[in-house]
C-alpha cells in the first residue's frame, strides 16, 4: 500500500512538471519507477497506459482554452503514433538487460538537453507562416519513437522543435503536443500489448500513476502561473540527469573512486544550469518591467501634453472619435465664409445688428 501511495505522489508531481512545462511527464514518471527496481518494458508500458488517461484529461482541458491548433494535432499525431508503436515493438523484443542501458541513456540524454535548453532565454518570438506536414510528420515519428523506446520524450523532442520554429504562440504549442500526445500514447499501449501481453502492464501502478495525475491535472494550469518556467525546467533536468547516470555508470561497470567524481562533476553542471537559469529569469523580468515603465512614461507623457484644441482660443466641441477617445471638433464660426465673419468693430450703441 505505502508503494502505491509513493507512486500516486510520483503521478502527481509528474503531472506537476508535465503541466508547467508541456513536457517531462513520462521522463519523471520512467525515471522514478527504474529507480525502484521496475523493468525497463514494464516501466514504460505502464507509463503510456496512465498517459492514455492523463492526456485525454490534459487535450479536453486545452481544447477548452483554445490552445489546441488542431491542423498541427492531425500532422504530427498519427506519425508520432507510428514512431510509437514501433519503439514499443523495438523494446518489447530486446532483453532487460540491453533495455536498461539504452532507456537510461535516452533518458540521460533528454534531462541533460532540459538542462541546456532552460539555462538560457527562451524563445517567443513568432514569424509568418505555416507549419509544413514535411516538417511535422518525421518530427512526430522520431519523437513517438524515442517517447517510446525512453519511458519519455514526446514532449522534450516534439515542444522544443515548434517553439524554435517561431510559428506558433508557446500555449498552442504546449496544448497541441499534450492533445497529440493521447493518440501516441494510445499507439504505445498497443505496441507493449502485443510485445509483452496483459501481464507486461502493471496495473495497481498505472491506477496509482493516473489518480495522481488527474489529480494534479486542475493544480498544474494554476502552478503554471506562479512557478517560473525557466527554474523548474533546469530543476527536473538536473535531477533526471542524477538519477539516470546511476543506471549507465552500473552497466558500464565504472566503480571505486570514479562514480563520486562523476557525481561531483554533473552536480557542478546542473548547480551551474541553475544558476544560468536564475539569471536569465531575473534579467527577462527586470527587461519586462523596464519596457511597462517606459511604456507608462511614454503614456502619461502624451496624456499631459496639451493638444491644438486645447492650445486654440475657439472652443471646440467634442465628440466620441476611435476607440471612444474624444476627437475635437472645430467651433462653427470658423467654418463660416468671409464674408459671414464676425465684424472686429464693435457695433454703436443702438445700431441694428448686422448678422
Amino acid at each position: 500500500m505505502r508503494k502505491l501511495l509513493v507512486l500516486a505522489l510520483v503521478g502527481l508531481v509528474a503531472q506537476l512538471i508535465d503541466g508547467a512545462l508541456g513536457m517531462a511527464y513520462g521522463l519523471t514518471s520512467s525515471t522514478l519507477l527504474l529507480l525502484v527496481g521496475v523493468a525497463p518494458a514494464a516501466a514504460s508500458a505502464s507509463v503510456h497506459l496512465a498517459e492514455i488517461g492523463t492526456t485525454l484529461a490534459a487535450g479536453v482541458s486545452h481544447w477548452r482554452f483554445g490552445n489546441v491548433d488542431w491542423r498541427v494535432v492531425a500532422r504530427i499525431a498519427f506519425p508520432g503514433a507510428v514512431g510509437a508503436f514501433a519503439g514499443a515493438t523495438f523494446l518489447s523484443s530486446i532483453s532487460t538487460e540491453s533495455a536498461a542501458p539504452w532507456m537510461a541513456g535516452i533518458l540521460f540524454t533528454l534531462g541533460a538537453y532540459l538542462l541546456v535548453r532552460f539555462s538560457r532565454p527562451l524563445r517567443t518570438d513568432r514569424r509568418g507562416g505555416r507549419l509544413r506536414g514535411r516538417f511535422l510528420g518525421p518530427l512526430g515519428l522520431v519523437a513517438g519513437f524515442v517517447d517510446a523506446t525512453g519511458g519519455g520524450g514526446w514532449g522534450p523532442v516534439a515542444t522544443p522543435a515548434l517553439l524554435v520554429s517561431g510559428r506558433m504562440e508557446p500555449r498552442k504549442v504546449i496544448g497541441s503536443v499534450d492533445t497529440s500526445e493521447f493518440v501516441v500514447a494510445a499507439a504505445a499501449s498497443l505496441g507493449f500489448l502485443i510485445g509483452l501481453g496483459s501481464e507486461g502492464f502493471l496495473l495497481p501502478m498505472v491506477a496509482a500513476l493516473l489518480i495522481g495525475g488527474l489529480i494534479a491535472a486542475p493544480i498544474a494550469a494554476w502552478l503554471v502561473r506562479i512557478v517560473p518556467a525557466q527554474l523548474l525546467g533546469a530543476a527536473i533536468g538536473g535531477v533526471i540527469v542524477l538519477t539516470n547516470a546511476r543506471a549507465l555508470m552500473r552497466s558500464a561497470d565504472l566503480a571505486g573512486p570514479a562514480r563520486p567524481v562523476v557525481y561531483a562533476l554533473l552536480a557542478v553542471g546542473w548547480v551551474a544550469a541553475l544558476t544560468l537559469a536564475v539569471r536569465v529569469l531575473l534579467r527577462t523580468r527586470r527587461e519586462r518591467a523596464i519596457a511597462a515603465t517606459a511604456l507608462a512614461a511614454s503614456t502619461s507623457t502624451q496624456a499631459d501634453t496639451p493638444s491644438a484644441a486645447d492650445s486654440s482660443p475657439v472652443p471646440a466641441a467634442t465628440t466620441a472619435g476611435v476607440d471612444g477617445c474624444p476627437t475635437a471638433v472645430v467651433a462653427e464660426p470658423l467654418l463660416r465664409s468671409p464674408e459671414h465673419a464676425v465684424d472686429p468693430q464693435p457695433a454703436a450703441a443702438g445700431a441694428p445688428d448686422r448678422r
